[in-house]
């Protein structure tokens, strides 16, 4: 009985990939800042929740606002970057906002591969990362960031820039360390094997 109660408290995590789309990358409609270093890490990422048998999730973002300028539906431009394309039997969920719990069947889907902890990466840091996040964590969910697999872009407000280099640290620093655990994927991967 005792063995059943563990199995059943035992943690289960995956990996959770956002919106790593062709428009955010060179030659797309609204390249990032990064993206192409980001996306690397990703590749490692997956490598490893796929040598483990650990769910790989993908977030695919289809524009449904009328004024929308990029991830435009039936685009190449709204594709999955190829460099980190899903094999069989991975899931892709779509959604059309930030937040890639809204109105989509991605906390249903972890639910039912009894996830407790979500490993999170990919593009933008500063809106859909950041909207995921925090929902995920009002959900329940132990969240970890992977920081150098996730992208972002030069931010204005009120006539002052800001470099994307600092987003990225102002919104990571703002989900740590209540929101969220951030690491680097060297170090993510490092600690997962030293737990083994």
């Amino acid at each position: 009985m005792g063995n059943i109660k563990s199995i059943k408290m035992k943690k289960q995590k995956a990996l959770i990939l956002i919106d790593l789309q062709n428009d955010y990358f060179e030659g797309g409609l609204y390249p990032l800042v990064g993206s192409l270093d980001a996306v690397l890490k990703a590749q490692k990422l997956i490598h490893y929740f796929r040598l483990n048998s650990l769910p790989v999730i993908y977030i695919r973002h289809i524009s449904s606002r009328q004024d929308a300028t990029f991830f435009l539906p039936d685009t190449i431009g709204a594709e999955i970057h190829s460099s980190v394309a899903p094999i069989k039997n991975e899931d892709i969920i779509i959604k059309h906002s930030p937040n890639s719990f809204y109105q989509t069947e991605l906390n249903n889907l972890l639910q039912s591969k009894n996830i407790t902890d979500v490993v999170i990466c990919g593009m933008m840091t500063h809106m859909c990362v950041d909207a995921t996040v925090r929902a995920a964590k009002d959900l329940g969910y132990k969240c970890t960031i992977i920081q150098d697999a996730c992208a972002t872009k030069d931010l204005e407000f009120q006539g002052f820039k800001v470099e994307a280099e600092k987003v990225q640290a102002i919104f990571l620093a703002a989900l740590t360390p209540f929101y969220a655990t951030i690491i680097s994927t060297d170090e993510y991967i490092k600690s997962c094997l030293t737990t083994l």
